[in-house]
């Protein structure tokens, strides 16, 4: 009996591993020019420093006047384009040191505002009750 199964079982067997895939992946590495890895630098401190900036309680505030939700704002700085948090970090670098930034804060939460406003009427959120969402 045991030779009458050996066959087909081998036939299986065989037939397995020619399906199987044993290519290994390869790593490439490429080199980048020191302008790309001072951008991606700059980009990530933007980043850090905008992100910093809507943490602050005062900040924080505002937004809530507003009707702005913290935790969906830090989100939606995780999401902004390049050009985006180059703009907002631009703005924010101009601030005066010491210097009263009660229009900047009102600045950054109404632009911050317009970005959910649109993405409520795209329907891609529901962050605001007065925006009508077709169901």
């Amino acid at each position: 009996m045991l030779q009458k199964m050996i066959k087909p079982v081998s036939l299986f067997l065989v037939f397995s591993f020619l399906l199987l895939d044993f290519s290994a992946q390869t790593a490439t590495a490429q080199m980048i020019d020191t302008n790309t890895a001072i951008l991606a630098q700059k980009q990530e401190a933007s980043r850090g420093r905008v992100a910093a900036f809507l943490g602050r309680e005062d900040v924080r505030k505002v937004m809530e006047q507003h009707g702005v939700d913290a935790v969906e704002a830090q989100k939606r700085v995780a999401s902004l384009s390049d050009a985006e948090l180059a703009k907002i970090s631009q703005a924010m670098e101009q601030m005066p040191a010491g210097g009263d930034a009660v229009g900047a804060i009102v600045g950054a939460a109404v632009f911050i505002f317009v970005v959910l406003l649109i993405t409520d009427l795209l329907g891609l959120t529901h962050v605001f009750s007065f925006v009508n969402h077709k169901r």
